[in-house]
């Protein structure tokens, strides 16, 4: 076997049963991975130096096509479900088969990496790719080892992924050709028929989502950031809901855009790099992540103005779904490495399609962990596949599609961690205002930055609230930066009837979604439940 680039004198690909007599490419640069990329013809070069990539028929994740094999380790621990779906081992190692047979024919790049920050916890792991510009992204995504550490490493997961192999449901027992499956007795995750590279990094995700916890590790969907003075903030939230973009605050240092983990010490990242959404990307609206647009930069699923070399943010006939992933250091501020305190704010963030919630609220415990538990948002058009228009859905945790083990088990430790370190919540609305979604408008970022900006500074502190008829929730009377009359969401609606139906239909959405956990949940819980207005 021919190997090139930073070899790590550990097993090699033999272990894995690869055996090509193709080139095999270990721990390349940036430029090297860059070149290769274009040689390769899998991505072309923008006029700021990023790779630009299309990742094909998918271009988002494809969450029914995510597998966990079932066996002694996760028969009764892993929540099984419409999120984890159960796959054989003996299927699992007769797919695993064919995709090396596939694999073993390939020029192959591999990577070795770790994922947390905090090395008392961090996960060693190796990608093995088909494609160099996803070993780039892996590079840019996960922690780079230095050279000391590539030289012992030893990875504890391996992902291996053939986007080039394409199952045959019937005789592979996948539900089609795509598959992402985790092995948590052989240490893999195996994918194919897909090249959405956003399919690696939450298969990491989802792998430290069940090894976390049980060690005492709260694993987080939340972007962080800290201030000057070493504070520390958290924002929960699905993607599309403004994770990425509201932690990337100038007057902050950003600890990371989406992956943590809470320990006794305080919080860490789990990733090295960001991977932004880029729609609409302008250097006036998000400079930071504009900015990172460079060299060793990758963009997803966008296209240029015609003849040239300039990526048109706001085309989206490639896909709604586009993405820029970079290296965390292309953000000036970051803190390397990424650990903070414990927090002192986390903020909730929904994007509310039907206009009815407050673009700030401030919630007490049981409302805290009512909101959390419950996950509201609507999935916005890209982050899976076939979603076209914002859908209201309940995702616990703010991330029910990577929990492996029950809700309850990341909510308890949640809560627990609030009251000891005596948090601030905030619900923060990033969705409509005025009317539901098609009737309203999409709240200003500008006064959701402000919104937040109060919350951490402390004006806020000694703000007058009212609280929210349906929800409970306590609303500022005042903020800087912000008008006063968008603050109650009522008073943007210009039929209050219609509001008052609208906030009564998702306070009933709420209360049913939230039946399926009534019999775990306290009476401080159930007290964070909005109130159903008796029909007239």
């Amino acid at each position: 076997m021919k190997q090139t680039g930073n070899h790590s004198n550990v097993s090699g690909l033999n272990d894995y049963g690869i055996e090509t007599n193709k080139q095999v490419f270990w721990n390349l640069n940036v430029s090297e991975l860059t070149e290769l990329a274009l040689q390769r013809n899998e991505s072309t070069l923008n006029d700021s130096g990023a790779l630009v990539a299309m990742t094909g028929k998918y271009t988002g994740r494809a969450p029914k096509d995510r597998f966990i094999v079932k066996d002694a380790i996760t028969e009764k621990t892993v929540w099984w479900g419409d999120v984890n779906i159960p796959f054989q081992p003996d299927k699992f190692d007769l797919l695993y088969k064919r995709v090396i047979d596939y694999l073993n024919n390939k020029e192959l790049f591999v990577r070795d990496a770790f994922a947390g920050a905090d090395t008392n916890h961090r996960l060693s792991i190796r990608i093995v790719n088909e494609l160099a510009w996803h070993n780039l992204f892996c590079n840019n995504i996960f922690i780079r080892p230095t050279q000391h550490e590539i030289a012992s490493h030893k990875p504890e997961f391996t992902i291996i992924c053939a986007p080039g192999f394409t199952a045959e449901p019937t005789r592979d027992g996948t539900r089609q050709e795509n598959f992402v499956i985790i092995n948590f007795t052989r240490k893999i995750v195996l994918m194919g028929g897909t090249a959405y590279a956003g399919e690696m990094k939450k298969s990491i995700f989802s792998i430290l989502n069940f090894l976390l916890p049980l060690k005492g590790v709260l694993s987080m969907h939340c972007s962080a950031n800290m201030g000057d003075n070493r504070d520390t903030a958290i924002f929960f939230g699905l993607s599309g809901t403004g994770k990425t973009t509201l932690s990337a605050d100038p007057q902050r240092h950003l600890i990371g855009d989406d992956e943590h983990g809470w320990t006794d010490d305080g919080v860490f990242n789990f990733e090295g790099g960001c991977y932004a959404k880029c729609i609409d990307l302008t250097k006036e609206k998000e400079p930071q992540i504009f900015d990172a647009v460079r060299f060793g930069s990758i963009v997803e699923n966008t296209k240029y103005f015609p003849d040239t070399r300039t990526i048109n943010f706001s085309d989206t006939s490639a896909a709604e779904n586009t993405r820029t992933c970079y290296p965390i250091h292309y953000i000036s501020n970051a803190v390397e490495p990424s650990v903070g305190t414990h927090p002192s704010n986390i903020f909730l963030l929904t994007c509310d399609a039907f206009g009815v919630l407050p673009p700030l609220s401030k919630l007490n415990a049981g409302q805290a962990m009512y909101h959390f538990i419950s996950g509201y948002t609507a999935k916005v058009a890209g982050t899976e596949v076939g979603v076209t228009e914002p859908q209201t859905t309940f995702s616990a945790c703010f991330g029910k599609a990577f929990l492996p083990l029950h809700p309850t088990k990341y909510a308890e430790m949640l809560g627990k961690k609030m009251k000891q370190h005596t948090v601030n919540v905030w619900l923060i609305n990033t969705g409509w205002s005025g009317g539901p979604y098609g009737i309203g408008s999409r709240m200003k970022l500008s006064y959701t930055r402000a919104l937040i900006t109060a919350a951490l500074n402390g004006e806020l502190n000694n703000a007058k609230f009212t609280a929210d008829p349906v929800f409970g929730i306590l609303i500022p009377e005042k903020v800087s930066g912000v008008p006063a009359e968008i603050l109650s969401p009522r008073n943007t609606w210009k039929d209050k009837n219609a509001f008052d139906q609208k906030a009564n239909e998702l306070a009933s959405k709420f209360v049913k979604n939230f039946s399926q956990y009534a019999d775990f949940a306290t009476p401080e819980i159930m007290s964070g439940a909005p109130k159903i207005a008796e029909p007239v």
